[in-house]
This record gives structure tokens, sequence and C-alpha cells, in this order.
């Protein structure tokens, strides 16, 4: 049975540094059973490449993920501003 007690939505993000792009990002929503089981998922497929990132972030919405992991957006930190985070988070 999926959790959903939790008010945190759940995200994955899986990055190609070779690429340099994010080649996945997918929503949980609160279950964070199945997010862990993708998570796990992820991390068994690119066991052995070493320019994969796979990352399980827990937030409130997307557009604060692309705030916090602007990195993983194409997102430069020095183009956001502390109003654009504060927005953003609160």
């Amino acid at each position: 049975m999926p959790n959903e007690t939790s008010s945190i939505n759940h995200f994955l993000l899986v990055f190609d540094h070779a690429k340099d792009r994010l080649v996945e990002v997918k929503e949980f929503g609160h279950d964070s059973e199945l997010a862990m089981t993708e998570y796990a998922a992820r991390e068994r497929k690119f066991k052995d490449s070493h320019a994969i990132d796979i990352v399980l972030v827990g937030s409130d919405s997307i557009e604060t993920v692309k705030v916090t992991h602007g990195t993983y957006f194409n997102e430069e930190p020095e183009e956001r501003t502390a109003e654009d985070f504060l927005r953003a988070v609160l």
C-alpha cells in the first residue's frame, strides 16, 4: 500500500553528464514507496555508468526542485536570485 501520509511530493531526476542534459524527470506525488522502488531500479540500471546522476528529491513542487536543483535543469545558479529561491520555497 502506498505511503500517502506525507505532504512531500517525490521527484526522480536522471541526469546524463555525457549528454549534459536531464534524461528523465518522474513525479510520484506522495507515494514514497514507489519513488524509492523506482530510484533503486535506476541505480541498478546505471550502476556501471559514471556519467549518470540519479537523484530522488522531496519537495512541494517541481518548480521548487528547479530552483534547488537548477543545475540538473541547465539553469545556472548565478542566474537565480534569492528572491527566486524564496518565491519557490515559500
